[in-house]
């Protein structure tokens, strides 16, 4: 019997303890076993960058108003208007002004012109082999096949800019000559901080004059406001007929009124001088920069060791090879600047020639109607000219070109019409410039696009391919989340936030509601203007949707 009931008190026993053991594990366990239930989120970091609300795009520049230059016939006996074309004297994108040859018609050119034109073509081929040597720069040979000389005026401007240029990469190749040699006057020794010194001085005595004026200007206006109450006081006692002890006014009419008087002029000094110190005070912020810039230079500058100070000199050992090079090479296209003109005048002599022989065969000669860039060529040497008496096309100086190229709705938002674009690559390019002219909807996707239209002036020749980038330029802000993180209901805008709660069971996650004011955009960041202080999480992504009071869990938990 004993040995019965010691068998049923060891299996209540166990079963006790197996059934503590899981309700144990259960316990240490439920915050894992309930994270599996939550939407799994992914977060970043509200931070500081830059936004760049610009949008990029590829168009080919189309001709606005194209002029077509067609063979007039002069009632001669070939009526079909059909000659035979025996120089073409422009190309495609070539620029031409009103009155240049395009091209020569065989029948109507004399001996001397024939054997100028040999001549003429004769020096071209010189020219393209002196190009290839590298002798002679490749817009000579540019200028002799167009014709279009440049003027004596220009290469003596631009002879006259290369030797500015020359003296100024002397000046700089000087300058970093001797900052090498100050590195290695204080290799081993202490490092001088006294230009950084300076600066720093500048910039304390920047803040400081602009901060002892606006502490002046308050003090001013705590002086004028003790006089304001002092007239109140006065105006008070003249309309409660107060009295002096042997029975006078204790204040006069013209004490009431000079009181009065006083506090208008009083106001309006006040006024005045809180606008001038918030204009001051709109400057500190600007000055504690430089302040703090100054201050970091210094203390950088006077914690440098002497391995910096070896960096330094072998930074400026490299420093000083590459303006050397510059310099040389400035020095070698000057000397091609001179060559290049040399030839252009013996081009330009031959030209005169040419023109003077040109009288006896004008009618041979086609010359441009209008100033402007070649964009069609329809003839060729020793060929008939075209039946249609369209023998080229130029787009006429100042009429423009126009490019277009599709975005989306939400791109197209963030811009407007007249806006400047700005080209990719800038420095191929002496003078172009796009400006948007028009934002329509695209034709091929007009719900979801709109098609942006440009004008174009400047060097460029249709079928040209622009790359450029139109729109709002880069600008810091303290506060930017990735545009997924953006979310919006119809009160308006918000982003979810996560908040981190301790528990006797570990961590847990809850999203917390942030509205906030959207400032700038760009293709993958937002600026945003809200009460947090740049440091907090930011729900981007999720599993499942999550609201605001809700507990998530960590995609890496």
């Amino acid at each position: 019997m004993n040995e019965k009931s010691n068998k049923k008190r060891e299996w209540v026993k166990t079963a006790a303890i197996v059934f503590l053991s899981v309700l144990l594990v259960l316990t240490f366990f439920s915050n894992t076993i309930m994270n599996y239930s939550l939407p799994e989120v992914a977060t970043q970091y509200v931070e500081s960058s830059s936004i760049t609300a610009k949008i990029r795009g590829n168009g080919v520049v189309e001709s606005g108003d194209p002029y077509s230059v067609k063979l007039k016939t002069t009632g001669d006996s070939n009526a079909t208007g059909v000659y035979e074309v025996q120089s073409v004297e422009v190309r495609k994108g070539d620029t031409v002004q009103k009155g240049d040859a395009l091209c020569y018609l065989a029948s109507s050119e004399n001996t001397e012109m024939k054997a100028l034109r040999k001549q003429w073509e004769d020096k071209v081929r010189d020219v393209e082999v002196r190009v290839v040597e590298g002798t002679l720069s490749s817009s000579v040979l540019s200028h002799v096949r167009s014709g279009n000389l440049a003027s004596m005026t220009t290469y003596q401007n631009q002879i006259k800019d290369k030797d500015a240029e020359i003296e100024r990469l002397k000046n700089e190749l000087q300058e970093a000559k001797d900052t090498l040699q100050a590195w290695q006057d204080q290799k081993g020794g202490k490092v001088s901080t006294t230009k950084e010194k300076k600066k720093l001085d500048e910039a304390k005595a920047a803040y400081d004059e602009v901060n002892d004026v606006v502490e002046a200007a308050k003090a001013d206006i705590e002086g004028w406001e003790k006089e304001i109450e002092e007239n109140n006081r006065k105006k008070q006692d003249y309309e409660d007929g107060k009295q002096n002890a042997d029975g006078t006014p204790a204040v006069t009419l013209e004490e009431y009124n000079a009181a009065i008087q006083n506090n208008t002029i009083l106001e309006n000094r006040i006024q005045k001088k809180k606008d001038e110190i918030a204009a001051d005070e709109a400057k500190l912020p600007d000055l504690k920069k430089a302040l703090d810039k100054a201050q970091k230079a210094y203390d950088n500058k006077a914690n440098d060791k002497a391995e910096d100070i070896e960096d330094e000199i072998s930074d400026w050992t490299k420093e000083v090879e590459k303006r050397e090079e510059r310099l040389t090479e400035a020095k070698e296209s000057k000397e091609r600047m001179v060559d290049d003109l040399k030839v252009e005048q013996e081009f330009a002599k031959l030209q005169e020639e040419m023109a003077e022989q040109q009288g006896e065969s004008v009618d041979g000669m086609v010359t441009a109607p209008v100033s402007g860039s070649i964009i069609d060529v329809n003839v060729k040497s020793g060929e008939d000219t075209p039946g249609n008496g369209v023998l080229f096309t130029i787009q006429p100086e100042g009429k423009g070109y126009t490019m277009q190229f599709s975005v989306t709705n939400e791109q197209a938002k963030r811009l407007s019409v007249g806006d400047q674009a700005e080209l990719v690559n800038s420095w191929r390019y002496d003078d172009v410039s796009v400006t948007l002219s028009s934002i329509k909807p695209d034709k091929e996707d007009p719900s979801q696009k709109k098609m942006l239209t440009f004008d174009v002036t400047g060097s460029v020749t249709a079928g040209q391919s622009l790359n450029v980038s139109v729109g709002q330029k880069s600008a810091n802000y303290d506060l930017t989340v990735p545009n997924s993180a953006i979310r919006e209901d119809n009160n308006g805008k918000f982003i979810l936030t996560l908040e981190t709660k301790s528990t006797p069971l570990g961590n847990r996650y809850i999203a917390t509601r942030v509205d906030v004011e959207v400032l700038a955009s760009d293709d993958n960041r937002s600026a945003i203007s809200a009460p947090l202080y740049g440091y907090e999480y930011v729900i981007t992504t999720s599993t499942a949707p999550v609201e605001a009071g809700k507990q998530v869990r960590l995609a890496n938990n």
